[in-house]
């Protein structure tokens, strides 16, 4: 049996230090998971049971390369965000049990078209234009827990030709990386090679051609990319 077509490669991730690399399943995206960005996104910021959306597995764009502006958008904004790696999986995992399921951790970017989401939003739509366009989901190299543990704490920032523009600390997740894969795998089958973007500190702000990004996320790594 053959393809009827030529199947498109596979979307995959570096990992560091290695020369194989991490085949990407799906990717989850959690809202508002720090209550500095829930307020300023004009939002309650108490905790409330977690939400998720998706990126599409070949919108990722591997550190280094460029961001190109997206069509049809006006807007666009740059989250910075922990990125969750998943060796295995499986349905209604318990909370103690999760982190037994996470193979690594990478720094990543949630480009958003702000003002195609705040049309969807009004128009009670789903939010795919906004999130799930190409190269929207810039993303370093994975780097396996294994090395670094699981982290629950540290430094995450994102600088925009040198200045600070977003700026927290894991401990402020509203929702735990334990938490939200339980929460998940209570409503999807996760899978080998799921990724989960876990939310963005406040500062979120719109990108220009010409600007570089550079993130970090203390004890995982650092992101570059330059919008062109």
């Amino acid at each position: 049996m053959g393809y009827v077509i030529t199947p498109p490669p596979a979307a995959v991730l570096p990992v560091r230090g290695s020369a194989d690399v991490f085949p990407v399943h799906r990717i989850y995206c959690v809202g508002r998971n720090y209550a500095a960005h829930a307020i300023e996104m004009g939002h309650d910021p108490d905790r409330e049971a977690p939400f998720f959306f998706q990126k599409n597995p070949d919108n990722l764009l591997i550190n280094g390369a460029d961001f190109p502006y997206p069509p049809n958008s006006e807007d666009v904004h740059h989250e910075i965000e922990l990125v969750v790696a998943l060796k295995s999986g499986g349905t209604n995992i318990p909370v103690e049990e999760a982190l037994n399921c996470v193979y690594g951790y990478a720094v990543g970017l949630d480009m958003t078209r702000r003002d195609l989401q705040a049309q969807c939003k009004k128009a009670g739509r789903p939010w795919e234009i906004g999130k799930a366009f190409e190269q929207s989901a810039p993303c370093g190299d994975l780097v396996p827990a294994s090395e670094i543990g699981n982290p629950d704490s540290g430094a995450i920032w994102l600088k925009v030709n040198g200045e600070l523009r977003q700026e927290g600390d894991l401990n402020q997740l509203i929702w735990k990386v334990p938490e939200m894969i339980a929460y998940l795998s209570g409503l999807f089958e996760l899978m080998p090679g799921d990724l989960i973007m876990s939310g963005t500190p406040a500062g979120v702000a719109a990108v220009s051609r010409g600007d570089e990004m550079h993130g970090f996320i203390e004890g995982v790594g650092a992101l570059s990319t330059k919008v062109v």
